[in-house]
């Protein structure tokens, strides 16, 4: 007889140390300012021609690095569910490179 139970969320990691919580900034305003920052160095460097395809280009790669982050360290039954950068950031820093105070893979 099956039982019917709700599949329990389990919450964005907590990072305690200042160091993951470092870790967690740069990997955050890597996601979100990489395109913009790529966009203007091409714009300084070069012109408004190539900036235009530089920020389309690094759209599209970033959310594909975006997407390969979430899907790695997300659980399988969350996965459907909406994260900003700082969550994603969250659950990479806590999942893949802090591994103190019992977060991370074990």
């Amino acid at each position: 007889m099956p039982t019917d139970f709700i599949n329990q969320i389990e919450p964005t990691p907590k990072l305690h140390s200042k160091k993951c919580l470092i870790i967690s900034i740069i990997v955050r305003f890597f996601l979100q300012f990489t395109t913009i920052a790529a966009s203007l160095i091409a714009w300084y460097l070069y012109d408004y021609f190539i900036a235009f395809f530089t920020l389309i280009f690094t759209f599209i790669v970033m959310g594909i690095v975006r997407s390969k982050i979430r899907n790695s360290v997300i659980p399988a039954t969350q996965k459907e569910y909406q994260y900003n950068d700082q969550g994603i950031a969250d659950w990479f820093t806590a999942r893949e490179l802090c591994f103190d105070k019992g977060e991370g893979r074990e």
